[in-house]
């Protein structure tokens, strides 16, 4: 049976949940998310996911929403992307929820998608300090490792990459975290991977 992952190429955090399930070979197969033009905030899908979010994940009589529960439960059907201290994949899994992807996720859409004077300009500023406190965290942490939390990538690594290849501005230059940046090229070359605009289906015009 083909998993269903609702989902659209802007959104990081179902890009987390498709990257997972591509990288432990899942079978799985998108369906666009219409999230620009109000989709989530309709009957029918808030029937599917009350959070009114992307992504979903569909498979039989299962029906699973917030990515790390989606990537836990493909890394425990697999038995992959787990290899290591699952306490210490669990710790940077969590720390992704709450100081890396909700933050650069929050602040990526208020510079890049929502209308220039809608833009709130001291949110984006406090945003913005809260956002490369996370980065320079993240880049101490891969400055002596090629993987998150051991010797091959796990459920860390298919986390907190999740905003981290999209191309709209929102502090972060590859340049400015080399450490960063060759994890990365070290994910990219996993077999597999695909760009989030690559691998999931989205809306071009609406991009900035």
């Amino acid at each position: 049976m083909t998993a269903k992952l609702y989902c659209f190429g802007e959104s990081g955090n179902a890009y987390k949940a498709a990257l997972t399930m591509t990288l432990a070979g899942y079978d799985w197969q998108p369906v666009f998310v219409d999230f620009f033009r109000g989709e989530t905030r309709s009957p029918e899908y808030l029937a599917l996911n009350e959070m009114g979010e992307a992504p979903i994940f569909i498979e039989g009589d299962l029906t699973l929403t917030q990515s790390g529960v989606i990537q836990m439960h493909i890394a425990e059907k697999t038995g992959k992307l787990m290899d290591g201290d699952r306490n210490e994949i669990l710790r940077w899994l969590f720390w992704d929820n709450h100081k890396g992807s909700s933050q650069f996720g929050a602040l990526r859409f208020m510079m890049n998608f929502l209308p220039e004077e809608k833009r709130p300009q001291a949110a984006i500023q406090w945003l913005s300090g809260r956002a490369q406190a996370a980065l320079k965290t993240l880049e101490h942490h891969l400055e002596n490792r090629d993987w998150m939390t051991g010797d091959a990538p796990t459920l860390a690594d298919t986390a907190c990459c999740g905003y981290l290849y999209y191309p709209e501005p929102f502090g972060f230059e590859r340049t400015n975290f080399p450490a960063i940046s060759a994890w990365l090229d070290r994910i990219a070359a996993l077999p597999g991977w695909k760009h989030p605009y690559d691998m999931m289906p989205g809306n071009p015009a609406d991009r900035a």
